[in-house]
């Protein structure tokens, strides 16, 4: 087997270098106008908004700050800048059924202007309705009504009066009304008089009184009916003499609408509505008497209040100066803030509403357009997603309130005409929240049949390079920061890399640049310096790592007080430093771990002592069984496993996750079967499959640099070094102290890609190859597993055996028990002749 070397210093980095650049700043860049690295989700994102079937939203998945917003901004802008300015959208008076205001649509601009002629021809009609009223030709006509009134009622009196007299019967007015008593020479006879004429004439004069009496009800039943005549025809005059006025103001106004039938139909309603309740412009903006009020017969009133609110147009969508479609993001993406809302007003302790409290959602204002929201937020907000799908589905917007829908109020409120909604809606989630979604809500799919998935990373390549530099240069020309020199923007380039933990590969996470960017500019000008050089990016990234690292120093600063025991010389049998990463926050860094493996007697079982106690997650249970099954594969094909063997993380109390390690446990394994002390300069990560492969794992990096750490502090020997997978070379972004002390031949980093390779760098022993006969050479490790193994079988045999033997002595105890309680009674067997 070929001898492992460690790796050369040029492959623990991969270095942008700056003369690659022909710009000397950043100053001389273009700006970026494409989003680099997003070529999948673009195209997602320019189909979604292309398409106009129902159904096809978008939402927009990958992690937060990865320029989602800016990219599906870009798309929206540059698309609406080509679409059509939506309609206004406003709420008017139902005259007929005042709870449910109707909604009118007009061309973009003409909600305001129409709001604005409503409160003119209100003002208007202060001032021309009372003029006509208060007119000679009206005060003439009205007089007339009421003369007829008055001539009607006392042509009747007179009437009855003169059949009265002529009867000897006079009709007096008393307090309690009108009477009829007889009459003698032209006096009223009194009581007492009456009672004194003869009973015949007595009962002629109650008869002809009665008859009297009877025909004067009949009139008195006639005067109501009078008086309703009399308030028709004034009735009659004043709607004719409002219509002399209302009429040309309204005609006006509609031929000014004439190409909005629903705004003309709305102005009639007003016009008929005004006609009949002219007593509304009757009365003084003091709410004082006013004599057009008295002399029309109306009630005093305080109108301006109430014509305010009864022909205001209430506009909720107001495009007069937008310029192609809207383009709305909710932050608050609570219900109301959606769908819109109908507020109240306390009056003497009541809640009161009307159609002007009406106020717009974001769906209202994105009609016609486009809407962005946080998924996150809206699902965090009760009722704002089912809401959101009802006015999708529905294709409307009914505002209601909350409590309404699921009937927890009772009270009485409006009921404004739903609004044809029409709007591309884009979400904006991390991608756990899109795929729980898809599983969990089946409405979610037929709503959002798009889904524009950002990527994480990108090439890293000359051409990517190259975008990258206009990107950090657009980042520094929006923000107003300082322009960076090429060495600047090439430790970006490998910051970037390194944040992917991939040579070949850059972030485009495009918060992360972005704040690198500004910090590092702002380090420059700590330092004065006009330009941002390489030392300012540096300093920048240390700087973010101490803030971060508390945690991580005083986790080193156990290790190197030996309050937790890691070596870092000598050697120890059935022990590996194995590496493990912490991410606390937004930072990771990496610690070593000591893993140690004890072999027994056994029926070939490997304890997970982690597992046991509940703090080995499921993907580090599943790297143990991987491990005891590569072990029994290769160890154990003719021969038992008669061995048990137990593995725990030492001085973990927390919990353990990842396959990371299963590699290092296996070496601990190994090195306790073989009895052969493993180098406690080296640590390992790297997991491992059933056929003995070491496989790639993450944090490599971080690893590394942790070990690393520990082993500088207390000193380098030339001989401390990380075991890593082989395939895990194209992601070593080291730090430079590291590779300094790899150059110096200080460190080493030595990729392995079997567990043979590694054993024999650990043990400094051969692993060893089988022979044809499948027996490995003396003194190999392999040789000295397969002979501890067999040894422990043959313990194992050992130990069966007097078992065996005792059991073997009881069975033959119970045949021959057995026979003899089958012999019958009274001497031996007969032999029976006749067969």
């Amino acid at each position: 087997m070929a001898t492992v070397k460690p790796l050369d210093p040029s492959e623990l980095f991969r270095r942008c270098d700056p003369e690659q650049f022909r710009f000397e700043t950043t100053a001389d860049l273009t700006d970026l106008e494409e989003v680099i690295g997003q070529e999948r989700a673009v195209a997602a994102i320019e189909f979604s908004i292309g398409i106009e079937q129902e159904g096809y939203n978008l939402f927009a998945l990958g992690p937060y700050g990865s320029g989602k917003y800016t990219a599906v901004s870009r798309s929206l802008e540059k698309r609406a800048a080509k679409e059509p300015v939506p309609d206004d959208w406003c709420y008017v008076n139902d005259f007929e059924e005042r709870n449910k205001p109707n909604a009118l649509r007009l061309p973009a601009g003409q909600g305001q202007k129409l709001s604005r002629d409503m409160e003119r021809l209100v003002e208007e009609l202060f001032a021309t309705i009372p003029a006509a009223f208060e007119g000679e030709e009206y005060h003439a006509q009205r007089q007339s009504i009421e003369a007829e009134f008055r001539e009607r009622q006392e042509s009747a009196l007179e009437e009855i009066q003169k059949k009265a007299e002529a009867e000897g019967i006079a009709l007096i007015r008393t307090q309690a009304g009108l009477a009829f008593a007889p009459v003698r020479e032209k006096e009223v006879i009194s009581p007492e008089e009456f009672m004194k004429l003869p009973e015949e004439e007595r009962q002629q004069i109650e008869s002809k009184i009665q008859g009297l009496q009877e025909e004067l009800q009949r009139i008195i039943r006639q005067v109501p009916q009078w008086s309703r005549e009399g308030r028709s025809k004034t009735k009659e005059l004043n709607e004719e003499v409002a219509i002399l006025v209302v009429a040309p103001l309204i005609e006006e106004m509609k031929s000014r609408y004439q190409e909005l039938p629903e705004v003309v139909a709305y102005l009639e309603a007003v016009q008929k509505d005004i006609i009949e309740h002219t007593e509304l412009f009757a009365d003084s903006d003091e709410g004082q008497a006013s004599p057009l009020a008295a002399a029309m017969g109306l009630p005093q009133r305080q109108p301006r209040e109430a014509l305010g609110q009864r022909y205001q147009v209430n506009v909720i969508v107001d495009n007069s100066e937008s310029q192609g479609a809207p383009i709305i993001y909710e932050q608050n993406p609570i219900y109301q803030n959606l769908i819109g809302r109908v507020e109240h007003v306390a009056q003497m302790g009541a809640l009161l509403t009307d159609f002007t409290l009406i106020k717009p959602g974001a769906l209202h204002r994105a009609n016609g357009g486009y809407l962005i929201v946080d998924a996150r937020k809206l699902l965090l907000q009760p009722f704002a997603w089912e809401g959101l799908k009802r006015a999708l589905r529905a294709g409307e917007i009914c505002i209601e309130s909350p409590g309404q829908g699921y009937s927890l109020i009772s009270t009485v409120s409006l009921e404004p005409e739903p609004i044809p909604l029409n709007v591309k809606v884009i979400l904006l989630g991390e991608r756990l929240l899109y795929y729980l979604l898809y599983q969990h809500d089946p409405e979610f799919s037929e709503l959002f049949k798009v889904a524009a998935d950002f990527e994480d990373e990108m090439d890293r390549n000359d051409e990517n390079n190259l975008a990258y530099t206009r990107l950090i240069a657009t980042i520094i020309r929006k923000d107003d920061l300082r322009p960076f020199d090429r060495q600047a923007v090439a430790q970006v380039i490998e910051r970037s890399a390194r944040h992917m933990g991939d040579k070949d590969k850059l972030s485009v996470h495009m918060q992360s640049i972005a704040d690198l960017v500004r910090e590092a500019d702002y380090w420059a000008g700590m330092a004065g310096a006009s330009l941002v050089g390489g030392e300012h990016v540096q300093r920048a990234v240390e700087a973010r790592i101490y803030r971060a690292s508390r945690i991580e120093e005083r986790i080193q600063e156990a290790i190197l007080r030996e309050i937790v025991f890691i070596d870092t010389t000598g050697e120890k049998v059935g022990q590996v430093n194995g590496l493990s990463v912490f991410i606390v926050g937004d930072y990771a860094f990496g610690r070593p771990s000591r893993i140690t493996a004890r072999v027994r007697l056994g029926k070939g079982e490997v304890i997970d002592i982690e597992r046991q106690v509940e703090l080995g997650g499921p993907l580090h249970s599943k790297g143990v069984l991987i491990l005891s099954s590569y072990l029994g594969a290769r160890y154990a094909v003719d021969r038992p496993l008669s061995l048990a063997a137990s593995l725990v993380f030492e001085q973990s109390y927390g919990g353990v996750e990842g396959d990371s390690a299963s590699s290092a446990e296996l070496y601990a394994l190994l090195s306790a079967l073989a009895e052969a002390p493993v180098k406690q300069s080296l640590a390992v990560t790297g997991s491992v499959n059933q056929h003995g492969q070491v496989q790639t794992i993450g944090g490599v990096n971080e690893k590394i640099e942790g070990f690393f750490e520990i082993c500088q502090a207390r000193g380098l020997t030339g001989e401390q070094g990380v075991v890593i997978p082989k395939a895990n070379v194209k992601h070593l972004m080291l730090r430079q102290d590291v590779r300094e002390a790899a150059a110096a031949g200080q460190f080493h980093i030595y990729p392995v890609e079997t567990i043979d390779q590694g054993i024999e760098l650990l043990t400094g022993l051969p692993a060893g190859e089988p022979d044809a006969g499948g027996k490995y050479p003396e003194g190999t490790i392999n040789q000295r597993i397969i002979a501890r193994l067999e040894k422990l079988a043959e313990k194992q045999r050992q130990f069966n055996r007097p078992a065996r033997e005792e059991r073997e002595t009881q069975e033959e105890d119970k045949k021959s028990k057995k026979g003899k309680e089958d012999e019958p009674d009274g001497g031996p067997p007969v032999l029976d002749k006749g067969r």
